[in-house]
């Protein structure tokens, strides 16, 4: 990639000040939601040319919105087919929204024409969705022959098989495009890193809530509750999970927040999944320790470990490198802690958990993907250590952005003193 020194310069702001809750910080690189829009689309179509296509149907709301600027309850329609959005190659952008909703995209330059939807997923169509499935196949094939130039090979990001079916006996034919779209969100601009910085912001503020909630007493629940409160109260949108425990539901790792009290003495670890304001993804982990006294030599080993492999594969990321070069000087995870480590070393991340997955090396060869650090990347870099049989795990997991000059960390809770062995 051609180094952009004006580029790189705004990148590093972006990186560097964080906007406050109100966008109103006079220091901070405030996003351009217009310009934003316009760099998102473009990479859109820029991959759509070199495809060869005559365009692609969204049904993801996280692509619909990448593409767009557009969302309308983003939960429901990840499982409801209810919205959806062609994008041709070169042409009009159709957004087919939900019944009477279309007021949601007033002003918004991205979409050139809104048509009411046609659901034939079985919940919206009922027992006429393959009558609605044709209705709806028509309505498609022929914005592709009107701004398809005579190309119809067509991308979704999502579509159910009768879709692909009824396509074809129009003459249309169908292939994957979430590759496409993975791959169009993977370079960020400056404006994309603004708003990240301030989902992060907001997580983080989160982070702060949950943590003075952690007492003796209180339930699982109501500490994870307080990251979803704070994220509402200061306009970020949903969380992906809710991976939160105490105790010895630490190890192993993936267990879901639930009603057991937490016990003096015990960690807490958690993965928070956020999407926060504009949609964007911020994807932290901490653990900590539930007061009163000390952790023990235990916790404190354990938790030793995963701060270093976290800060042992930030150090490695340079400009430039392999995935799978990074894959293979990744920090050794220890013997007892091999069955229990996390899947993955990297991703990355902007919307949701994106391309690309860096797996660990003896894995890489099956499944890994390579490629290159450039610039506009962000990645999260994870580290979980546990023991089978062991009582307790450590989950940490910091976010970083990819510049010209370096790498930039865009997270800034702190790591916990007292687990380090730092008296406080």
């Amino acid at each position: 990639m051609t180094a952009d020194p004006a580029h790189a310069h705004s990148l590093e702001l972006a990186a560097r000040y964080a906007p406050s809750p109100t966008l109103d910080d006079s220091h901070g690189y405030q996003p351009d939601m217009t310009r934003m829009r316009r760099y998102r689309l473009e990479r859109v179509r820029e991959k759509l040319r070199r495809a060869d296509v005559a365009g692609i149907v969204l049904y993801d709301p996280i692509n619909i919105r990448y593409a767009t600027g557009s969302r309308n309850m983003t939960v429901w329609t990840m499982h409801n087919a209810a919205r959806y959005c062609f994008i041709p190659t070169e042409g009009p952008i159709v957004l087919f929204e939900y019944k009477n909703a279309d007021h949601l995209n007033a002003g918004l330059e991205a979409v050139d024409e809104i048509r009411p939807t046609k659901p034939w997923y079985f919940f919206g169509g009922g027992q006429r969705y393959r009558e609605s499935a044709r209705e709806w196949a028509a309505e498609i094939a022929d914005l592709v022959k009107a701004h398809g130039g005579g190309n119809t090979r067509l991308l979704a990001d999502v579509i159910n098989p009768l879709g692909v079916s009824e396509l074809a006996t129009l003459g249309v034919s169908v292939d994957e495009g979430m590759p496409l779209m993975e791959l169009a969100r993977e370079i960020k601009s400056p404006d994309e890193i603004a708003c990240m910085n301030h989902a992060i912001t907001v997580c983080e503020a989160g982070m702060a809530a949950m943590h003075d909630a952690v007492r003796p007493g209180a339930t699982e629940n109501q500490i994870w509750s307080k990251l979803h409160e704070v994220n509402i109260a200061m306009g970020g949108e949903w969380i992906e999970t809710r991976l939160l425990a105490s105790g010895d539901r630490t190890c192993p790792w993936f267990q879901e927040s639930s009603d057991r009290v937490v016990r003096a003495g015990e960690l807490v670890s958690y993965d928070t999944d956020l999407a926060g304001p504009f949609g964007m993804c911020a994807d932290l982990s901490r653990s900590l320790f539930c007061g009163p006294g000390k952790p023990s030599d235990e916790q404190r080993r354990l938790y030793r470990l995963s701060v270093e492999q976290i800060e042992t594969n930030l150090a490695n990321m340079k400009l430039g490198m392999s995935f799978r070069e990074l894959s293979e000087i990744a920090w050794t995870v220890p013997e007892s802690c091999m069955t229990l480590r996390y899947g993955s070393l990297y991703h990355g991340v902007s919307m949701c958990n994106e391309f690309p997955r860096i797996v660990h090396f003896d894995q890489f060869d099956g499944y890994g993907t390579d490629g290159v650090l450039e610039p506009g990347m962000c990645f999260c870099v994870e580290s979980y250590i546990g023991e089978v049989g062991g009582h307790e795990g450590v989950k940490l997991e910091e976010q970083v952005l990819v510049t010209e000059t370096g790498i930039a960390r865009l997270t800034s809770f702190p790591y916990e003193d007292n687990l380090l062995g730092r008296e406080v």
